[in-house]
């Protein structure tokens, strides 16, 4: 299994940041293309970005464009999702996975293995 390990969500006011990692430590990140995504309650799972390994190109949902910010640091083996402009609607559980990541539809999870994620919550 592609095991990674979310942290640094938290609770913040609308308009303001996190930064979540995304990291491993079985396996080199590197090696993958590595996806975001966030299941909020009441509704499914959607990928929110992804990075590719091969181009380092990447991809945003659209609500989130201009917002968020993906970035890998291969030497740390970890990557980032930096969320600047939060809104109450970006609050759920986002979850990282290993996969592909596809210009038409954004990220996939190659092994089907979803962590524990990291809480989001935006709210006054």
């Amino acid at each position: 299994q592609l095991q990674l390990e979310e942290s640094g969500g938290g609770l913040v006011q609308p308009g303001g940041s996190l930064r979540l990692s995304c990291a491993a430590s079985e396996f080199t990140l590197k090696n993958y293309a590595i996806g975001w995504f966030r299941q909020a309650p009441g509704k499914e799972r959607e990928g929110v970005s992804c990075i590719s390994n091969r181009d380092g190109s990447t991809y945003y949902v659209d609500s989130v464009k201009g917002r968020f910010t993906i970035s890998r640091h291969d030497a740390e083996n970890v990557v980032y999702l930096q969320m600047n402009s939060l809104k109450p609607e970006d609050t759920a559980v986002y979850y990282c996975a290993a996969g592909g990541c596809y210009p038409e539809y954004g990220p996939s999870n190659l092994s089907g293995y979803w962590g524990q994620g990291t809480q989001v919550t935006v709210s006054l």
